[in-house]
């Protein structure tokens, strides 16, 4: 049976998809492609019909997620200025929540992933940083104007850095009390970053 080109390109996506949620939340290494494939309801034999490599899903992956992050960032600063209310705020509070912590399969890569990355292809740690610079970029608009360029990117590196450690450590702990106590002070601390002069 011959299927159409919009059929494989949906069911790459779906792989694509499955993949980037099972990375986040079981980890690259532990994630077999039969198991994977099973999830997306195909056969392992059929994964070389769409990737050359598990190298090129997890780029793809990656990228999906990571585009989605920013995505859902910026949507959160844009909504935000648009009723009058700090879009740094609003980039703090929606990645620092606890949906964040409890759902890992559905939030940023970054924080699932970057030990892993960092072992895998130049290629895939080449892309991981591109999108890193692009939620760098997207923070550094949210901080105060006074700020040159360089500065702005300094800064929102660290903010991001903080953002990322605290929903480390909100999901390490097992108290959910204790998670929330991380992410209030994670929030305070990226703001009073972000907003120093």
């Amino acid at each position: 049976m011959r299927y159409s080109k919009d059929h494989k390109s949906e069911t790459r996506q779906r792989v694509v998809d499955v993949a980037s949620k099972r990375f986040r939340k079981d980890g690259i290494e532990a994630t077999g492609l039969a198991g994977l494939m099973a999830d997306a309801g195909l056969t392992h034999g059929g994964f070389y019909a769409h990737f050359s490599s598990k190298n090129q899903l997890v780029q793809e992956s990656i990228t999906a997620a990571l585009d989605s992050t920013r995505d859902y960032l910026e949507h959160a600063a844009r909504s935000a200025r648009a009723c009058g209310v700090d879009g740094m705020e609003a980039i703090v509070n929606a990645y620092l929540r606890p949906a964040h912590v409890r759902h890992p399969e559905l939030g940023c890569a970054i924080p699932s992933l970057i030990a892993e990355v960092g072992r895998l292809s130049s290629e895939v740690r080449e892309r991981l940083i591109e999108i890193v610079d692009a939620l760098v970029g997207l923070i550094a608009t949210a901080l105060p104007g006074h700020l040159d360029r360089t500065a702005a990117l300094d800064r929102a590196h660290a903010v991001l850095a903080s953002m990322i450690g605290t929903l480390q450590l909100a999901r390490l702990v097992t108290d959910t009390d204790a998670s929330a106590r991380i992410l209030a002070t994670g929030r305070q601390a990226a703001l009073v970053l972000a907003r120093q002069t």
